[in-house]
């Protein structure tokens, strides 16, 4: 049984922006959003692997259409857990009913708890709190080697720099196992028609200096944004 399936039924969400009257509803109602959600939810390799878990609240806009708006993580850990919550208020765009007279320049935060408990998935406060820091000074070392591929691609090969970002990938973890468990992600992604997220997922695969997301990029990902 794949994770996301298992963990889907201990996300808890709350809903603290609606009230009876002229706002919006999700279509199904509060159970039904919590069912898209269970359905949808792909709990993040770090946090899981970490037993990281908490309150992500996710603020956006709704247009007339019940298209999701400048969605934006206001309260997170600034991890994969806020990228999570992110895309899955994206996700419910143009499942809402939106009233005729609904004002769409106001704002809805909706709080996402993700959940281990039921997998006996703990650690203490200050070893969540050293992975969480962990997560985001290897983000530096990231985006250093997404730099590096993006100006080889360009052109700017260097044999020097090179060997130090291959030292830098080995360092951060980005091997063939780790390719594939985000490669695995995307696909998933893809079979819950989800390719936009899907596609995020495989051009950082092919950010990070692989070819082995090209095929799937070339499928899934033309006019995509």
């Amino acid at each position: 049984m794949k994770v996301s399936i298992v963990l889907g039924f201990f996300l808890l969400l709350f809903l603290t922006s609606f009230m009876p009257g002229e706002d919006p509803s999700f279509k199904g109602g509060s159970q039904g959003l919590r069912n898209f959600i269970n359905e949808n939810l792909i709990y993040p390799h770090y946090s899981r692997q970490n037993c990281i878990q908490g309150t992500i609240e996710v603020s956006f806009r709704l247009g007339s259409a019940g298209v999701v708006k400048e969605a934006r993580v206001s309260r997170g850990f600034g991890i994969d857990l806020d990228d999570e919550a992110l895309r899955l208020i994206k996700l419910t765009s143009r499942n809402w009913r939106i009233p005729v007279e609904y004002d769409t320049t106001s704002t809805i935060t909706i709080p996402i708890n993700f959940s281990l408990r039921n997998l006996n998935c703990w650690k203490s406060e200050a070893e969540v709190k050293a992975a969480i820091d962990a997560y985001k000074a290897q983000q530096f070392l990231s985006d250093a080697v997404v730099t590096y591929y993006e100006n080889k691609d360009k052109g700017g090969y260097d044999e020097a720099a090179e060997q130090k970002i291959a030292q830098l990938k080995e360092q951060l973890g980005y091997n063939d196992e780790y390719i594939g468990r985000i490669i695995d992600q995307a696909k998933e992604k893809i079979e819950k028609g989800d390719k936009e997220g899907a596609c995020l997922d495989l051009q950082f695969v092919k950010k990070i200096g692989s070819d082995r997301a090209n095929k799937l990029i070339n499928e899934n990902c033309q006019g995509v944004n």
